[in-house]
C-alpha cells in the first residue's frame, strides 16, 4: 500500500485503486456532505491508474517477446519426424517462454490479447506436434489456460482445429504429461461449450475417453473418467450414444482392475448410464456382466472408510436402480 504526506494508505493494484473511486463515488452520492478529494489525492489516483495501464503495456509486450523466442524456430520435416534435435539451449528458451505466457494468462485479458497476437495458432500449428515432448505439454497446457471459461478463446480455438490435434495427444502421444495435458485442453473447450461438444462427438471423443481410464497412467485415468462423468452429468441426451459404444461393458471391466480412486468417477457415469437410459439399465442387469455380485464386494470393501464414502454411495445408488426394484418386480410376477 502507498501511503500519501499525512499518512494514510492507498492501494498500488488495479482492484484497490477501482475500489478506491467506487468509494468516493459512492460517498459523494451520499446526504451528509464530506470533505472533498484533495488535490494530493487525485494526483496519486491519477498516477496509480497510469502505473497500472503501464504494467498491462508491459505484460503485452513481454507476450510479444515470448512469442519472439517461440517463433525462432521453423518447424522442418526432418524435425518433425524427429530426425534432427534442437540446441538445448534453444529448447531452454522457448520452455521459458512457455511457463511465462502461462503465468501472465493467468489474467484473462492476456489471454485474450495472446489470441489476438497470434499466439494460440503458433501452439496449434507448430508446438502441439513438436518433436520435444516438454514443448508439446507446455503447448497444450497453455491453451487450456487461455481457453478456461473463456467462450471467445475457445471458439478461436475450435476454429483452427485444435480439438482433434489435442483428441490426437491424449490418445496416442508416447508422452504421459503429454496425454494428461491434452485432455486437460480438451476439457476446458468442451465443457460448457456446446460448439466444443459438436466437435468432440465429431471426432469420437467418447472412445478417446474410454481407452484413456484404461492405460498406464492414473492422472489419465481419473482425468478421462471425470470429463466422461462431468458430460454424461450435464448432457442426459448423449447417454444413447454413449450405452450404443458398449461403454456399460467397459466401464465394468476397469472397476475389476485393481482398486483405484478413479474408480469413485467410473461408478458416477454408471448410475448416469442407467437413470433415464432403458438399454443402459438392460446392459448393467446383463447376468454375463456379474455387476450385482461385484458391487456387493466393493461394498463391502469399503465400509468403514471415510475416504471412500461418495465411491460407497455411488454403489448403493447402481444397486438400487439396477438390482432391488429387479429383485421388486419380479417377486410382483411371482406372486
Amino acid at each position: 500500500m502507498a501511503e500519501d504526506r499525512q499518512g494514510r494508505r492507498y492501494p498500488q493494484n488495479l482492484q484497490g485503486v477501482l475500489q478506491l473511486a467506487v468509494e468516493a463515488g459512492s460517498a459523494s452520492e451520499g446526504p451528509a456532505p464530506i470533505e472533498p478529494m484533495s488535490e494530493e489525492r487525485k494526483v496519486w489516483l491519477r498516477e496509480a491508474l497510469a502505473d497500472v495501464c503501464r504494467g498491462q503495456t508491459d505484460e503485452v509486450e513481454q507476450m510479444k517477446q515470448c512469442l519472439t523466442a517461440l517463433g525462432k524456430e521453423e518447424v522442418t520435416e526432418r524435425e518433425r519426424e524427429g530426425e534432427e534435435e534442437m540446441d538445448e539451449e534453444e529448447e531452454n528458451e522457448q520452455e521459458s517462454a512457455f511457463e511465462m505466457l502461462s503465468e501472465l494468462c493467468e489474467n484473462l485479458d492476456n489471454a485474450r490479447d495472446l489470441m489476438v497476437l497470434g499466439g494460440l495458432d503458433l501452439c496449434v500449428s507448430q508446438y502441439l506436434r513438436h518433436s520435444q515432448s516438454g514443448l508439446r505439454w507446455r503447448a497444450a497446457q497453455l491453451i487450456a489456460s487461455c481457453a478456461q471459461n473463456m467462450p471467445q478463446v475457445q471458439v478461436h480455438l475450435l476454429s483452427i482445429g485444435a480439438l482433434p490435434k489435442l483428441l490426437q495427444l491424449t490418445d496416442s502421444d508416447p508422452n504421459s504429461t503429454v496425454r494428461v495435458k491434452a485432455l486437460y485442453a480438451v476439457s476446458c473447450l468442451v465443457r460448457e461449450q456446446e460448439a466444443g461438444l459438436e466437435a468432440f462427438l465429431s471426432h469420437d471423443g467418447f472412445s478417446v475417453l474410454m481407452r484413456g481410464m484404461q492405460s498406464e497412467s492414473e492422472k489419465l485415468r481419473t482425468k478421462s473418467a471425470f470429463l466422461l462423468l462431468n458430460l454424461l452429468t450435464a448432457h442426459a441426451e448423449q447417454k444413447d450414444t454413449v450405452v450404443s459404444m458398449g461403454m456399460v461393458q467397459q466401464l465394468v471391466s476397469v472397476l475389476r482392475t485393481p482398486h483405484s480412486p478413479f474408480h469413485e468417477h467410473v461408478l458416477g457415469a454408471l448410475c448416469c448410464l442407467v437413470e433415464g437410459c432403458p438399454q443402459g439399465l438392460r446392459d448393467c442387469r446383463s447376468p454375463s456382466l456379474g455387476l450385482e455380485e461385484l458391487l456387493k464386494q466393493r461394498s463391502r470393501d469399503l465400509q468403514g472408510k471415510e475416504e471412500s464414502q461418495e465411491e460407497l454411495d455411488f454403489c448403493d445408488r447402481l444397486r438400487a436402480s439396477c438390482f432391488r426394484k429387479q429383485q421388486t418386480d419380479e417377486s410382483g410376477m411371482d406372486r
